[in-house]
């Protein structure tokens, strides 16, 4: 499914509303733009006095988000929008551009837009041939491929292991370097037979819950986009980017980032700075779930400002 267009569900929508609570006359930045779902509903809560802020690192999904806006806005009923085509890593440069000094709301959806696991021209999915890329945003230099056929063993072995705790890690880094000596790996296909060669079991039969392979595709998005090294500036800047009463929000899809987020409000509210406002992380509904698949690992967690700079 080449550039598909695929309909984009946004997850926990009540949830972030009732606990972020956006409020008319806000500054709210969606870190995470998307095709503009929790965009339309932040701007419809700001209103006319509001302003909104959107990032994202590719460029189509801004086209989208600020169309749905528009779209769910009445005329002359929505806010001050500004759309800006950067990482949530940079947030602060991009506040800074914009001449904003702080913001009451920043809410980040850490999980890439159904179209783009979709799309086989991203290889983001094993479910179709395409190429090893995985870029979300096609000004990276380096791609999937590149990593496959560059690491070392133990390298890429670390790699599946520290950002998808793949337990066969070791096995399927040893037998993409067997692999690889013969020729270079190119597309998603051969990456998925190769790992599934690895584990002894037929890329066509998921005797498990998940596709053998689902670990080692997340864990090279992740490593390619340097998704854990992206969160961890997001929250540290945070502090200093809210307001007082200022609300984060952060959406996660896997254990692995739940966990740096947790550990930050954990940190950030012993120094003073956060109160925490999801004691526990807020999954999807029973009914959501049904709804929309993706929301099933979705977890939210929220904390607000409520003192000075956590550095």
């Amino acid at each position: 499914m080449s550039g598909a267009e695929v309909e984009h569900q946004p997850v926990l929508c009540d949830a972030v509303l009732s606990l972020v609570k956006p409020q008319p006359g806000e500054v709210v930045v969606d870190a995470t733009a998307g095709h503009g779902g929790h965009a339309s509903l932040l701007a419809r809560a700001i209103g006319s006095t509001g302003r909104l802020i959107g990032l994202d690192v590719d460029a189509g999904n801004l086209a989208k988000a600020a169309a749905r806006v528009e779209a769910v806005c009445p005329a002359g009923g929505g806010p001050k929008c500004d759309w800006v085509r950067s990482n949530f890593a940079e947030l602060p440069a991009v506040l800074t551009g914009l001449g904003v000094g702080s913001v009451d709301v920043i809410l980040a959806d850490l999980g890439p837009s159904t179209d783009q696991l979709m799309d086989s021209g991203r290889g983001l999915s094993f479910s179709e041939d395409g190429p090893l890329d995985m870029r979300l945003d096609d000004r990276l230099d380096r791609d999937a491929a590149d990593l496959v056929n560059s690491l070392s063993e133990s390298a890429l072995s670390d790699l599946l292991w520290e950002h998808s705790q793949e337990r066969y890690s070791r096995r399927i880094a040893k037998r993409i370097c067997q692999d690889r000596r013969e020729t270079r790996i190119r597309r998603t296909s051969e990456l998925v037979r190769i790992v599934c060669s690895a584990l002894g079991v037929s890329p066509h039969s998921h005797p498990g819950k998940i596709h053998p392979a689902t670990r080692t595709f997340m864990a090279l998005r992740m490593a390619v986009n340097s998704e854990v090294a992206n969160l961890e500036s997001l929250l540290k800047a945070s502090p200093d980017l809210l307001g007082m009463g200022g609300r984060l929000a952060v959406i996660s899809f896997h254990s692995g980032e739940d966990r740096i987020v947790k550990h930050c409000f954990l940190d950030c509210r012993r120094a003073g700075v956060y109160d925490i406002l999801t004691k526990k992380p807020v999954p999807a509904s029973r009914e959501e779930a049904e709804r929309n698949p993706r929301s099933r690992s979705a977890k939210l967690r929220v904390a607000v400002r409520v003192a000075g700079s956590a550095s």
